[in-house]
Parts: structure tokens; sequence; C-alpha cells
């Protein structure tokens, strides 16, 4: 602040005002800069996440000839077998993670449970398993913000909810998360 002399009145100059905004300004547009770059990074890792389960999906069936949680010869070391018919379903989506663990494809401490499964950037649960809807086994992906499920299937499928290689349990007009179905 400063004094304006013979009045004895005190405040800002226009000049000390508009500094002060331009640096509100700029705090602002340096937050919201930051969150868009967390968004992209989440974004990012959750399809780095899926062409991951993929890339050791099919690693698994090209060493067994039959598909990881599916297979009814399981991999030394696994308690859980499949029936072998080609669809991930049921119970096998849990015994997939511990059959990719047992044959040294990934690293981990899946047990063949429900409560032990991969865990995707928005902190919900990753999946293989078979999709009516798609006629073939899935990455699932649950609890994926509205938002980010649509720009993940404009980007690399049709955009359109229902239809296509990428599929979400609701419209993207609808604000609840999503639980996203990726063709592999």
């Amino acid at each position: 602040m400063f004094n304006r002399g013979d009045k004895g009145h005190q405040g800002f100059t226009l000049v000390e005002l508009a500094l002060v905004l331009v640096i509100i300004g700029l705090l602002i547009t340096g937050v919201l800069k930051g969150e868009a770059l967390i968004q992209n990074a989440k974004v990012k890792k959750v399809v780095n996440q899926k062409e991951s389960l993929t890339a050791a999906f099919y690693a698994f069936y090209d060493k067994y000839n039959q598909y990881p949680g599916d297979t009814n010869v399981a991999p030394t070391g696994s308690a859980y077998t499949g029936n072998g018919n080609g669809q991930v379903t049921g119970n096998e989506r849990w015994y997939l993670f511990e059959h990719l663990v047992r044959a040294s494809i990934i690293n981990g401490s899946y047990d063949g449970n429900a409560n032990s499964v991969p865990v995707n950037a928005y902190g919900s649960w990753m999946r293989i398993e078979y999709v009516a809807a798609l006629s073939a086994n899935c990455v699932s992906i649950n609890a994926i913000p509205f938002d980010v499920a649509e720009e993940l299937d404009r980007k690399y499928d049709d955009g359109v909810y229902n239809t296509g290689s990428i599929r979400s349990n609701t419209d993207y007009s609808n604000q609840a998360a999503k639980l996203m179905y990726w063709r592999m």
C-alpha cells in the first residue's frame, strides 16, 4: 500500500491490483494444468495396464496353448484349473492371475481368489473375463470416471458406450463411474 500524501488516504494503485490479478490467474492456471497432467497420467496408466494384461494373457497362451484361468492343466504349483473351453468365466477369472504368476509371466502374490486381482489407476479392480456381448475374453476395468471412459472409447474405438470393442455398463451421459469391457 502506498500513502497518498496530504489527504492521508491509503490504497492500492491500479498497477498493483493488476499485478495481483495476474499472479492469481497464473496460480489458478498452474493448478488446473497440474490436475490435467495427473488425469492424463492416470488415463495412460489404464491403457498401459490393459496392454500389459493382454500381453501376459497371450504369452501364457503361447506357452501352454490354453488361456490362463481357463486351462485344465494348470502350471506347476497352481491349486486351480479351469474347464479348457476357451472362455474365462466364473472362478476362472480369479485363477487367471495365479496361473500367470506360476508360469513366471507376471510378478505378484495372486492366490486365485476374488480378493487377489490387480488394481487399476483409479483404485479398483481389473480382470480378464469372457463377455458374451462381445463374444470374447476382455479386460474388465472397474470404477472408471465417466469422462475417462468416454475418452478411452473415443480414442481407441467408436465412442459409443454399447458398440465396438470397448463397452461401458451405462451411457456416458450418466456421470456415475463405469465398468468398462475392452476386447483384447
